[in-house]
């Protein structure tokens, strides 16, 4: 008789311990969560300038959104804190709000690229600042073996590290701030004026002048009267009654 009791409370157990942990185990995995580009950056550090700068150009929210509303994929060239630091000192403060944002997207390429693809792209690359074909912002990407560099015309720099990668996102770590020309390049200098001259202009005499001009006849400089001239035939008359007054007396 106890026999008959304990065998179906064994089994009621099990049933209960069934039922409790089932549940359990077939719980789906937390989702990820949408990209946040300074969440990227701050969980690799050193990039406390350039998550700054995205912030106060809210390029952060707009690369945000872009990746988690489309899909569009970029390339991120993030510079160090060292990066910004070898920069003169106030280049960032001497910038207007507008610079500031062409600053950010001239790091921001509207495209994928695996390190890979570095090696086969077409110069130069349009980046997010504006089109490279009016020579204000071009970023030109060579590769040596693994190696990958970037030229904006003011400086070169080298892509460091990958900081980021997925099918949408690639964040690569460089050692320069990329400077564009638009910004950051050195104006051409005016041609200077032609030095005036201080010395008085030569008068061409009769014998200097070109053979045949029209103007030979009305220059004169040595201050002589021609021998037809009305003047020096009066003169020669004075001299002569002169002389007969003379002769005379």
């Amino acid at each position: 008789m106890m026999k008959q009791v304990q065998f179906p409370s064994l089994l009621l157990f099990i049933f209960f311990l069934h039922c409790t942990t089932t549940p359990a185990q077939s719980q789906a995995p937390a989702p990820s969560g949408p990209v946040n580009i300074t969440g990227i950056l701050e969980k690799a550090g050193q990039f406390t300038t350039f998550i700054r700068l995205l912030r106060s150009t809210q390029e952060a929210d707009q690369i945000n959104t872009q990746l988690n509303n489309s899909n569009q994929g970029l390339t991120i060239f993030a510079p160090t804190d060292n990066a910004f630091s070898n920069l003169k000192s106030g280049t960032l403060n001497s910038l207007t709000d507008e610079q500031k944002v062409q600053l950010v997207q001239f790091h921001i390429l509207p495209s994928f690229f695996s390190i890979s693809q570095f090696q086969t792209v077409s110069n130069p690359l349009r980046t997010q600042a504006g089109n490279s074909d009016n020579g204000q912002f071009p970023l030109n990407v060579t590769t040596s073996g693994n190696q990958v560099n970037v030229t904006t015309g003011v400086v070169d720099a080298t892509v460091a590290n990958t900081i980021y990668t997925n099918s949408q996102l690639a964040v690569y770590q460089v050692d320069q701030v990329l400077r564009p020309l638009a910004i950051f390049g050195t104006p051409t200098a005016a041609p200077a004026p032609a030095p005036s001259s201080s010395k008085p202009e030569k008068r061409i005499s009769g014998s200097d002048a070109p053979s045949g001009s029209s103007d030979d006849a009305s220059v004169d400089t040595s201050g002589a009267t021609a021998p037809n001239h009305p003047a020096t035939a009066a003169i020669s008359i004075g001299v002569a009654v002169s002389a007969a007054f003379c002769f005379l007396l």
